[in-house]
């Protein structure tokens, strides 16, 4: 039986998601895949798709709404990948209950507030030349390590360079 792999997307959710394939394309030989838009998740209107617009309404109301629904969606442990604002969707539901084993969390600047970790195996992956990552006294105040792409910004997930790398790591 295969573990199950919950995927949660990153701000813009399915409508701008074909990087997505990849991951699933590489990991769905391996894990039974559940993909989580985090814009239905977290109820947010994507009527005006600019990501300003998005990350308010996730900032406002979409982190907590989303956290809500998957712990109640998912009562199984569960590996979790997520990208940037669902990392920070997967970490809070973590810290609220949600049974997650692994979590890799790929560009989830958010987690910069943190003050807590959840109790799960945690890999953290950032571009080098994300400039909105958690600082190296966060990681250390977390007792957290971190994979540092270099020569990327905060989409580092998008671009297929670094897919069979981070799905390398997921499998093992």
């Amino acid at each position: 039986m295969k573990k199950r792999l919950l995927i949660l997307s990153d701000l813009c959710g399915y409508l701008k998601d074909d990087w997505v394939d990849c991951y699933f394309n590489s990991l769905e030989s391996d894990f039974d895949i559940t993909y989580y838009d985090c814009c239905a998740l977290g109820g947010v209107d994507t009527t005006n798709y600019e990501k300003e617009e998005l990350h308010e309404q996730f900032i406002n109301h979409g982190i907590n709404t989303a956290v809500r629904k998957i712990i109640a969606l998912e009562p199984d442990e569960i590996d979790v990948l997520a990208f940037s604002i669902g990392g920070t969707i997967a970490w809070k539901a973590a810290l609220k209950g949600l049974k997650i084993n692994k979590m890799f969390a790929v560009s989830a600047t958010r987690l910069r507030y943190e003050l807590n970790k959840p109790v799960c195996e945690i890999n953290l992956i950032y571009g080098e030349q994300d400039s909105f990552k958690p600082s190296k006294e966060w990681f250390e105040n977390m007792n957290l390590g971190c994979n540092i792409i270099k020569g990327f910004g905060h989409e580092i997930y998008c671009d297929n360079k670094n897919t069979s790398s981070l799905c390398a790591e997921i499998k093992k």
